[in-house]
């Protein structure tokens, strides 16, 4: 017998990531959170203000931007002034690199409109200083009642772990390859940096953890193991995942892995954006790897047939591009009016071979004559033929089924 058992979550504490009453919960067996960053310049405050809208109504629950120096700091309470009066909730996660002990003392007002703060255990001062400066902003989330997500980054490991942790490995008798080795050093940091954290003051339900590597299996192998080690919700991210396709194909060979396992509370897909490329494509590829895996649903899916020489016409490839885009672009509407219809499954099929059986198999689905077939085009509502459509304006009509379809199906939500 084949037995599809249901995904099975890691239980992590939850923290909540929220903004004046807006309230985002990690871990602790709710839904998987997707998270984004900003590439403005944070010190221009009103478009990293609306960049921030860009991937909050994309569908980012969570954004990061980098505080990485005072004129950044200063702009901070700005971008959140300005995105509470354009009614974005969105909480907004300060990024801190090596000088982040300081702007947090220094701009106050930036450390309270922040609703979490991202600290790298190894860019947090030189040896010397590092433990204070780790301190000291460990006691500003204490003091401003903020979460904090301690993130190492194989890139930025604290060489002084590394060293001593290399030191050990070498005096035993089995000693660990180099990169079991760079394993532990991850894990260790993330997890020393935690237990202090709570040695200062800070409660558990306030740290979230993450060891970000580039490579898949890497990043594999370590979150495994943290998870073993860790109660704290884990952010999962491939670190330089690349461009296009081929970050997109790495992040999710790694995410889909650990998330199948049940691990990860929060994702982030870090696509290298092409020149003026739009930023919100990750939030909507952190959100596919999530609907496809059956963890979230965020907007109807379209099933497309990949086509073949039977459907040499391109008129089912622009009906589902065309429908995709209107799907996404309703959304942020249906959302708010029908509760339930971001797990609508509407297919756009090219010929007769598979079109009225997935159409069938759909909520709502369309067959288009392929090469050869007669000029109609087939419609099915709940695996029932209600219609055949006919002529140049197929798209435009098709679109109007499925808006009525919405209307008449999906339960409105009441406000």
């Amino acid at each position: 017998m084949i037995v599809n058992k249901p995904l099975v979550r890691k239980h992590t504490h939850e923290v909540i990531v929220g903004w004046n009453g807006h309230e985002v919960k990690v871990g602790g067996g709710n839904p998987v959170v997707v998270q984004s960053m900003t590439n403005t310049d944070t010190a221009d405050a009103l478009n990293t203000a609306l960049q921030v809208k860009a991937l909050y109504l994309a569908g980012s629950e969570v954004v990061r931007i980098t505080v990485n120096n005072e004129e950044a700091a200063k702009a901070v309470p700005y971008i959140r002034e300005q995105l509470d009066k354009m009614r974005i909730p969105v909480p907004l996660v300060g990024d801190f690199h090596y000088n982040g002990h300081l702007l947090l003392q220094k701009f106050p007002d930036c450390a309270r409109s922040l609703s979490k703060y991202r600290i790298n255990p190894g860019n947090v001062g030189s040896a010397r200083s590092r433990d204070d400066n780790y301190a000291s902003m460990i006691e500003m989330a204490i003091q401003h009642d903020k979460p904090v997500r301690i993130g190492v980054n194989w890139g930025s490991l604290d060489q002084s772990l590394l060293a001593r942790m290399m030191d050990e490995n070498a005096q035993l008798a089995d000693p660990l390859p180099p990169e079991q080795l760079m394993y532990q050093a991850l894990i260790e940091s993330a997890l020393s940096s935690a237990y202090k954290a709570i040695e200062l003051g800070l409660p558990e339900n306030k740290i979230l953890l993450s060891c970000k590597v580039s490579q898949v299996q890497d990043l594999i192998a370590v979150y495994r193991e943290l998870s073993k080690r860790s109660p704290f919700p884990l952010h999962l991210g491939l670190t330089e995942a690349g461009m296009g396709s081929k970050g997109i194909v790495a992040s999710t060979a790694a995410l889909a892995v650990l998330l199948q396992e049940g691990i990860g509370d929060t994702i982030r897909i870090s696509l290298t954006p092409e020149p003026n490329g739009d930023r919100t494509k990750e939030v909507i590829v952190a959100q596919e790897i999530l609907q496809s895996m059956g963890l979230r649903a965020f907007t109807p899916q379209v099933i497309a047939c990949p086509g073949c020489g039977r459907t040499t016409s391109t008129v089912f490839q622009e009906l589902a591009q065309q429908i995709q885009n209107y799907l996404r672009d309703q959304m942020p509407v249906w959302k708010n009016q029908f509760s339930g219809v971001e797990e609508m499954k509407v297919a756009v099929m090219g010929c007769v071979v598979n079109g009225p059986g997935e159409s069938k198999h759909a909520d709502i689905g369309i067959s288009l004559p392929g090469t050869g077939e007669a000029p109609s085009a087939p419609v099915f509502l709940d695996g029932k033929r209600v219609t055949t459509l006919k002529g140049e304006r197929i798209a435009e009509e098709f679109q109007a089924i499925v808006q009525r379809y919405v209307e008449q199906r999906y339960v409105k939500v009441s406000h």
